[in-house]
């Protein structure tokens, strides 16, 4: 249940980001999800791509500063409201969520989001057991 993300470190310059999407592109890595969280000297790119044990390798191989770290892959429904009950049901299990993000598309009638909590395996669990519609890695990898 759970997927990992690939985290890259950027010099907060013009062309970094285009570098890594070029390298990921010549390698045939498919980007569905990414945030970027900047400051004024650098910036954490954070993505889920459909190969991801590859994209850390090559770009890597392409000196840029990599690691991955397990997240989990939600749908919610695609309706105002929609994200509240998977929150709240971390809320209730005191489970924090350190970030979030959303993926480029959607699929059917869900949006999907990217979380990265506190304790992954109860979360996802705990999500499941809620009827939140938690994806597998083979399915977000495939996006």
């Amino acid at each position: 249940m759970l997927v990992k993300q690939i985290s890259v470190f950027l010099e907060n310059k013009s062309g970094r980001l285009a570098e890594v999407t070029k390298v990921l592109g010549d390698n045939n890595i498919n980007i569905s999800a990414l945030s970027i969280a900047d400051t004024t000297d650098f910036g954490i790119l954070r993505i889920i791509v459909n190969d991801p044990d590859k994209a850390e390798k090559v770009l890597k191989e392409n000196d840029f500063t990599v690691s991955s770290t397990d997240v989990i892959a939600i749908g919610v429904p695609d309706k105002p409201g929609g994200l509240e009950m998977a929150l709240r049901v971390l809320n209730e299990e005191s489970i924090g969520i350190e970030y979030m993000y959303a993926f480029v598309g959607k699929t059917e009638e869900e949006a999907l989001v990217i979380l990265r909590v506190e304790a992954l395996e109860e979360a996802a669990d705990k999500l499941v057991k809620s009827g939140v519609n938690v994806l597998s890695s083979n399915k977000v990898y495939k996006l």
